[in-house]
């Protein structure tokens, strides 16, 4: 680490590689500074089951009680449990420990202020680096005291009266799930929420392992999904499941076995909430648009476009009282869930949805895939990425109707459109088309916007 430098706070959250980016030195440190910059009386401190994850969580929670506040101890949890805490029980501050589906080597921490707000970039989390580089970590006017707790039964209990009345829960079908945890933390959760379900649920992968025995927990890499498929052949599942290591992402398998892109997870549950809150507000990222649009214009809703990234979907979210807010990266944010998101309440909505309508996934999501092929987000390690996004826009915004830099660059035509953008948390540029309806046209663009940015 520089001297001059943090590089493992990132736009969102802190994460590196430990020692050499995050050690316990600079964990003592961030909790020094989250009490001197957000001066909390209370903070919940949840990890994941990284090798490194209980020494960095131990060392922070002496951290915050030498600054002065009071530490409840969650233990080995997910990301959504530290919201859910937060938010519920009223803590001022909460903290996890996690570098979500990071290689095994890595770690971080994400941070919320009261009510589960996210610090970023521009809401605290660099001015608690610009502490750390200055030094200025102030010792509390008291230590803080120290305890241990879980609110794990009353998170369950709160998903599931999201699903309505009881009779709604009685009513779901008996599906067989493949419920793929990946060694992360998701188990610990879907193994309580089990008891509350009248399916079947094959837990695949669900010890919690910062070895990663199977794998980095990260179902968007293709090679990671061969086990899920499988595990779904041999029990004959209606439905696959995978979540990244401290699950506040969900991915989906229909029921032939096929990789459903977040996207249209967006479209279908915006339609299946608001069938109960007509004429609310749904929030959408811009990397790809139009199906979520066209099905909440259908369903009587209200789409309105934030920038992506958990911190702006919040806060736009709470500025706006909305509903749901999905982003195609299977984040997916819920009022009824603190305007946090969540990667298990998205599932218990699908499965609520296939009882409902009796369909399988695959033919609530056919016709949608059909109306607005995606090319999926393609990710690309450039030497220049300024000027290979730069060499995009230069060759195509003469000719688009549309071009708006709310979160890149995004591009629209009659036909079909393209958003374009740096990633906030790594070193690389990220590609999104769609078309209406042509999947061909929007394999010719994709393949013709890549070649572009390959020079």
């Amino acid at each position: 680490m520089g001297a001059d430098s943090l590089p493992c706070f990132k736009a969102y959250d802190i994460r590196g590689r430990v020692p050499h980016d995050l050690n316990l030195d600079l964990v003592r440190q961030t909790g020094l500074a989250f009490c001197a910059e957000i001066g909390p009386k209370t903070v919940c401190v949840g990890y994941d089951m990284r090798l490194s994850s209980k020494d960095f969580a131990l060392v922070l929670a002496a951290a915050l009680m030498d600054g002065g506040a009071d530490v409840t101890m969650l233990g080995l949890c997910g990301t959504e449990e530290v919201y859910y805490a937060t938010f519920s029980q009223g803590f001022d501050g909460g903290i996890m420990i996690t570098a979500s589906h990071n290689p095994a080597d890595w770690n971080g921490l994400k941070l919320v202020r009261e009510q589960a707000k996210p610090l970023s970039a521009d809401s605290g989390l660099f001015a608690v680096r610009d502490r750390i580089l200055a030094g200025n970590l102030p010792l509390g006017e008291r230590r803080g005291n120290s305890e241990s707790r879980t609110f794990r039964k009353d998170y369950v209990q709160h998903l599931v009266r999201c699903l309505g009345p009881e009779k709604e829960v009685a009513n779901l079908a008996p599906l067989r799930i493949v419920a793929d945890a990946g060694n992360g933390c998701a188990w610990l959760c879907v193994e309580e929420l089990a008891k509350f379900l009248p399916c079947t649920i094959v837990p695949l992968n669900e010890t919690p392992d910062g070895t990663f025995p199977n794998g980095v927990p990260n179902p968007l890499l293709p090679e990671n999904r061969k086990g899920t498929q499988e595990a779904m052949l041999a029990h004959k599942a209606d439905m696959g499941l995978a979540w990244d290591g401290d699950f506040d992402r969900c991915f989906f398998f229909d029921e032939k076995r096929r990789f459903i892109e977040g996207y249209y997870i967006v479209g279908m549950l915006a339609e299946a909430l608001l069938q109960h809150h007509p004429g609310d507000i749904i929030i959408h990222d811009p990397r790809l648009t139009w199906n979520t649009i066209e099905i909440v214009k259908n369903s009587g809703g209200i789409a309105k476009e934030s920038k992506s990234g958990h911190a702006f979907i919040k806060e736009r979210m709470r500025a706006e009282n909305a509903l749901y807010g999905g982003e195609m990266s299977a984040h997916h944010y819920f009022r009824d869930f603190g305007f946090c998101d969540s990667g298990m309440l998205v599932w218990l909505l699908v499965y609520q949805l296939m009882s409902r309508t009796g369909k399988p996934l695959s033919q609530l999501v056919d016709e949608r895939i059909a109306r607005f092929p995606a090319s999926g987000e393609i990710n690309r390690l450039l030497a220049d990425p300024d000027g290979s996004v730069q060499r995009v826009h230069d060759a195509y915004a003469p000719d688009a109707l549309s071009v708006s830099f709310t979160d890149g660059i995004s591009m629209e035509y009659a036909d079909w459109r393209f958003n374009l953008r740096k990633s906030n948390t790594e070193p690389v540029v990220r590609l999104n088309v769609e078309s209406r309806g042509d999947r061909a046209l929007m394999e010719q663009k994709t393949a013709e916007i890549l070649q572009l940015l390959d020079g």
